[in-house]
């Protein structure tokens, strides 16, 4: 299959990049997918969008995705209603140098226009009723943020709106990438190839092994995630979303009124140790929520993460090779980043300024050590 522009995944990443691409008329874009639309990292996943980072580039492409995120059924048309709740993200304080650091946060964060604001312990006692506030120094708030209850649906429509578009999605695994005179040859399982003028990797953890044999290191790995649910409970026990930044735990009750929650320190469980996880994940939820002592958590969902050395996103042209880009390495932060990253290299493949913020993402900052260590991942 010949294109002007190959992406290869489609997951969020990669279909928000070819969303934006085809809203510029650029040409015949194909997206290979070795499974199906969002079969990986996109399809387990919570859905949350927040703006509270510890780093500036961070907090400006969630704020810029937010605002593209409530346009969302305007600029995609989606079939089902997404159900994006803005029930709000609080960060929870134990230790006093945390709380510091949130403070810290809050202060760049409201700089830059977003509505954050720092809670005492006795207004956690008012905004989160079933937290216990004992040992709590305070946290950071910030009502705008929230979740979408049906995440898959913004997955595919990005994909329906770029299918509208033109956009062909191809079942196709790639195996390789290489040089082919002036355009990229890929290499698919099934024998046969593709070509296009300009490439993008969007491939997640995949992303390494094919732009290795390029000569180029992307420092990607996967780091598993596990996520526990209850089955739904009637009653509502929680409505913004609560991290508890130094237990490292988090939780959030669905609209559905199933309560998800994952201990964030957690990479990894086999079936053998899952009820040790669970036992784990349900002495940190009563902890903290002494109500959810009668909460049954039956459900284990394993994610995995895409991870770099500080935690943020690989983006840019690859170093050496013209007319070929990457976009990975979200460090579980893929789908609140997707619109803002969708845009910012539509820009890069036409040539145009891409914004501040994606310079510091490009693939040659670990060799420049130009980093900025991302904190806030959840």
């Amino acid at each position: 299959m010949t294109s002007d522009i190959a992406i290869v995944g489609a997951g969020i990443t990669g279909l928000s990049i070819a969303f934006h691409l085809a809203e510029r008329d650029v040409g015949s874009i194909v997206v290979y997918e070795r499974d199906g639309i969002g079969a990986g990292a996109s399809g387990v996943q919570p859905g949350g969008v927040r703006q509270q980072w510890s780093t500036r580039l961070n907090c400006l492409m969630a704020r810029d995705s937010l605002a593209f995120y409530t346009q969302l059924e305007a600029r995609l048309s989606p079939r089902v209603d997404p159900g994006f709740r803005p029930c709000g993200y609080i960060f929870v304080a134990h230790e006093s140098e945390t709380f510091e650091r949130l403070r810290e946060d809050v202060s760049m964060q409201n700089a830059i226009g977003i509505p954050s604001r720092i809670a005492t312990a006795e207004e956690l006692s008012e905004l989160v009723p079933e937290l216990e506030v004992a040992g709590v120094f305070g946290a950071s708030v910030c009502t705008e943020d929230g979740y979408f209850d049906r995440p898959q649906s913004v997955v595919e429509a990005f994909a329906e709106a770029a299918g509208r578009l033109g956009v062909v999605v191809a079942q196709a695994a790639v195996r390789s990438i290489e040089p082919n005179g002036s355009r990229w040859r890929l290499g698919l399982a099934n024998g046969a190839h593709g070509k296009a003028d300009d490439v993008i990797v969007a491939a997640a953890v995949d992303t390494p092994s094919l732009l290795r044999p390029l000569g180029a290191d992307v420092p990607i790995v996967a780091e598993n995630r596990l996520l526990f649910f209850s089955d739904p409970i009637a009653e509502r026990l929680l409505d913004p979303l609560v991290v508890a930044v130094d237990r490292r735990f988090a939780a959030k009750q669905l609209a559905d009124g199933r309560m998800l929650t994952s201990d964030l320190s957690a990479t990894a469980a086999g079936d053998g140790d899952a009820e040790t996880m669970r036992r784990h994940v349900k002495q940190s939820a009563v902890e903290l929520f002494p109500r959810f002592e009668y909460v049954a958590l039956p459900l284990l969902v394993r994610g995995v993460y895409d991870v770099t050395p500080d935690r943020q996103a690989i983006v840019g042209p690859v170093p050496g090779h013209d007319r070929l880009y990457v976009a990975a390495g979200f460090s579980g932060h893929g789908f609140m980043m997707a619109p803002e990253i969708g845009r910012g290299v539509a820009a890069m493949v036409l040539g145009e300024p891409s914004g501040e913020t994606l310079l510091h993402l490009r693939p040659d900052r670990f060799e420049s050590g130009n980093l900025a260590y991302e904190s806030a991942v959840v």
